[in-house]
């Protein structure tokens, strides 16, 4: 039960990250693009921020639980 909530949690996670996609190329990826600028994140993108924050934590709690429930 556990190993099928860490495997649910972790495509969340996957999902909202590739969500979060800033700035496309490859400039991007090398941060070529927006050194030393900062954008404030609105709407969607600070939701899927939080989302991805809240999935972590839960899935190292889930990690956490299993690894204390296997030690009994």
């Amino acid at each position: 039960m556990i190993a099928a909530i860490q495997i649910i949690l972790s495509v969340a996670i996957i999902a909202l990250i590739l969500l979060q996609e800033r700035s496309s190329g490859m400039s991007g990826l090398l941060g070529g693009d927006g050194i030393g600028f900062y954008q404030a994140r609105r709407g969607a993108e600070k939701i899927i921020f939080y989302a991805t924050i809240v999935l972590v934590t839960l899935f190292v709690a889930v990690a956490l639980y299993g690894l204390a429930a296997g030690m009994h």
